[in-house]
This record gives structure tokens, C-alpha cells and sequence, in this order.
């Protein structure tokens, strides 16, 4: 395929940028690492700047711990209640049903999803309990 006009001037123009931010993109990484090309680095500076203190993972675990207190969690039952402490009170959900003890359900649950929960319970109150069929005969 043949190349064309634009697309020669392009990888031009692309090669001249490439050129420029190579010079301002050596300038700020010295910057960050602190050389400067003045002043020149003696071999105690960067000495000094090479220690790294070395932590086992246990070390780092520990600390870990310290700074996070653990919570014990207890599962829940599907006939519990799940209690959510908000700045206003205390809200008691029912994990069954997802209501509170006002009948509300929490905030963060979908429209959709309440719309097929309240849909699957009027269901069953439609549906009818079958009766038993009892044998008279003995």
C-alpha cells in the first residue's frame, strides 16, 4: 500500500515531538530524582540516598493489625435480623423480606429489585392453598 502525503508529514511531525519532550522529559526526571546537571552528586550523597530499611511480612503485617482492629462478623441466618447502625437510630432489617421494622426498604436497594420482590409476594397471596383430599372411605 502506498504511503501517502499526510501520513509521511504525520510520522514527521510525530518524530520532531518525539525530538522536544525527549529533552523536557530528561530535565523533570533528574528533577524528581534530585540530580541536578550543575551540581554534581558525590558517591556519599548518593550512598546515603540508596539505603532502604528492609521490613519482613511480618513486620508489615503487624503494623498491619496495629493500625486496623479487627471486628468479629457473625453470619447471619435468612431468618434473622440484621441490625444497621445509621446517625440517626438504629435500623432492624429483616434479611427475608429486606424491610425494616417500618416497613421500608434500605436505600441502597434497587427499584427494580422491589418491584420483583413485592411482585413474587403478591403472587403467592394470590395463589391458592391446595386443599387435601381426604378419603372417607375405610
Amino acid at each position: 500500500m502506498a504511503k501517502s502525503l499526510r501520513s509521511r508529514w504525520k510520522r514527521k511531525c510525530r518524530a520532531i515531538k518525539r525530538e522536544r519532550y525527549a529533552v523536557k522529559e530528561l530535565t523533570r526526571l533528574k528533577k524528581m530524582l534530585g540530580l541536578k546537571e550543575e551540581d554534581k552528586v558525590t558517591e556519599n550523597e548518593v550512598m546515603e540516598s540508596d539505603q532502604v530499611i528492609f521490613l519482613d511480612a511480618n513486620q508489615i503485617n503487624k503494623k498491619k493489625k496495629e493500625a486496623e482492629p479487627e471486628e468479629d462478623v457473625e453470619m447471619s441466618s435468612d431468618e434473622e435480623n440484621v441490625e444497621i447502625t445509621d446517625t440517626k437510630g438504629a435500623r432492624v432489617f429483616n434479611s427475608k423480606t429486606l424491610k425494616d421494622q417500618n416497613g421500608q426498604y434500605p436505600v441502597w436497594l434497587h427499584k427494580r429489585k422491589i418491584a420483583k420482590l413485592s411482585n413474587n409476594k403478591k403472587k403467592l397471596k394470590r395463589k391458592p392453598k391446595r386443599k387435601r383430599y381426604i378419603n372417607k372411605r375405610k
